[in-house]
């Protein structure tokens, strides 16, 4: 009789005992997941919350809470439960934010990195009136003017204007910056000549590029784009090591088992194979991001973070 109660009690023990990391993994997810996302579109989140859901059958809501430049939304996320079910999409823009608004968020400390999603360079662009054919003869035209060429941004602190500073002292010429409220009326203001100049992603440029309404001169990624291979990369011109892009990644509070990250990494990276899904992201003007685990994506993070805040910091920039 002892002997059956003692089998009784650590059954019950075992039952009691939190479930392992692998046995976690493989239950999840047994209910709804959030994905958060802040500023700026939407479609990546709602495109791989429909695949997750597919693959797992569970519900995939996309809470998009754009407020203060998505601190409302790295807040929410870094306060929520580590458990898989509150996820938060992030830009570039996190990684200068973090910087920006001191004490509001640590990118690095209060999230668990899953993966890198997609990416998209900024292409140099001029106004047509500018007698400037190639970054060459931008740089020439800019030294023999210092301060008379101005260049347009979606908002000082912006993926953009940093990109431009970083462009500037790169290739020390001085152009003025005139910041906007978004990308949108910045780009009404380059293709009317108000601005001489401006940094954009593919998707905000490429029609008025195609139609002659403005001039693309490089792109500020490390590889040229297949958005527009013509372009030569910043890199390539002599700017050794320029890299300034916007990019999109997938991030768990800080705490999320390991296993559980390692579970959306996977999944999302086969996602990141189909060719429906390829040509989607392609087509609203992003590239989908190479196979990556969540330790890289981690130390991605850490650099794009520093980084950044190098240029913050030389730059003076502060939240509009």
């Amino acid at each position: 009789m002892m002997h059956i109660y003692r089998q009784s009690a650590a059954a019950i023990l075992v039952l009691s005992l939190p479930l392992a990391p692998a046995a976690l993994a493989a239950e999840y997810p047994t209910k709804p997941i959030r994905i958060i996302c802040g500023p700026g579109p939407d479609v990546l989140s709602r495109l791989f919350g429909e695949h997750f859901t597919k693959a797992w059958g569970e519900q995939v809501v996309v809470d998009q809470r754009p407020a203060v430049g998505g601190t409302v939304s790295a807040q929410m996320t870094a306060k929520a439960p580590p458990d898989g079910y509150t996820l938060l999409m992030i830009t570039s823009s996190y990684s200068i934010n973090t910087t920006l608004r001191p004490g509001s968020f640590d990118l690095v400390k209060d999230f668990s990195g899953i993966a890198l999603a997609a990416t998209s360079p900024f292409i140099l662009l001029v106004n047509p009136s500018v007698k400037a054919q190639s970054v060459k003869d931008l740089v020439a035209l800019a030294k023999a003017s210092p301060g008379k060429l101005n260049y347009a941004s979606s908002g000082t602190g912006s993926g953009p204007h940093l990109a431009f500073e970083m462009f500037k002292t790169a290739a020390g010429i001085d152009l003025v910056h005139v910041p906007y409220k978004g990308a949108a009326p910045a780009m009404v203001d380059l293709l009317s000549g108000a601005v001489q100049a401006n940094f954009q992603i593919p998707a905000a440029s490429l029609t008025n590029i195609r139609a002659g309404k403005i001039r693309a001169l490089a792109v500020t990624s490390l590889k040229r784009t297949g958005l527009a291979p013509e372009l030569p990369t910043l890199a390539e011109l002599g700017y050794a090591g320029f890299d300034a892009i916007a990019w999109n990644g997938l991030v768990a509070p800080a705490g999320t088992p390991k296993a559980i990250i390692a579970k959306l990494n996977g999944e999302l990276m086969k996602i990141l194979k189909q060719p429906a899904v390829l040509k989607r992201i392609e087509q609203v003007g992003w590239e989908p991001a190479a196979q990556n685990t969540p330790e890289w994506f981690a130390g991605y993070i850490k650099r794009e973070v520093a980084k950044w805040g190098k240029v913050v910091k030389d730059t003076g920039a502060k939240i509009d």
